[in-house]
């Protein structure tokens, strides 16, 4: 059993998209292990965008990402990295196919209403992150 970390931005909360989204991911036969509701926080979005920190929209991502609450989860399943990856489809929301969430869902490449871990490695970096475990 494969586990993920995907979380749902706050454009995804305050649009009231989350239910939708969680239908999707449960009815891809995924399970929801653990769910989160979190405020973060400078130090945080820092070290988990750490790849894009010094990129001229960092200040514009944080802004966007502490203005509201997200909902962090577990999520498990047979390749649930990859199939998520899929389900979610392209960052770059112009790029998202229909059908995907954010092809569906995303109104810009930065409120894009959904992160999902890019490997196995990363998913278990992701979740000690915002689970502790």
């Amino acid at each position: 059993m494969e586990r993920t970390y995907i979380m749902l931005k706050p454009d995804a909360i305050t649009r009231k998209l989350a239910g939708r989204i969680i239908d999707r991911i449960e009815a891809k036969g995924y399970r929801i292990a653990d769910i989160r509701v979190m405020n973060l926080d400078q130090d945080i979005l820092r070290e988990h965008y750490a790849h894009i920190a010094d990129k001229p929209f960092f200040p514009d991502l944080v802004s966007y990402m502490t203005s509201g609450p997200v909902w962090g989860m577990i999520v498990e399943g047979d390749n649930a990295v990859q199939g998520m990856r899929i389900l979610i489809g392209a960052t770059k929301f112009e790029d998202a196919a229909a059908g995907t969430i954010r092809g569906d869902y995303a109104k810009s490449t930065t409120e894009n209403v959904i992160h999902g871990s890019d490997s196995t490695e990363n998913a278990e970096i992701e979740i000690k992150r915002f689970f502790g475990r």
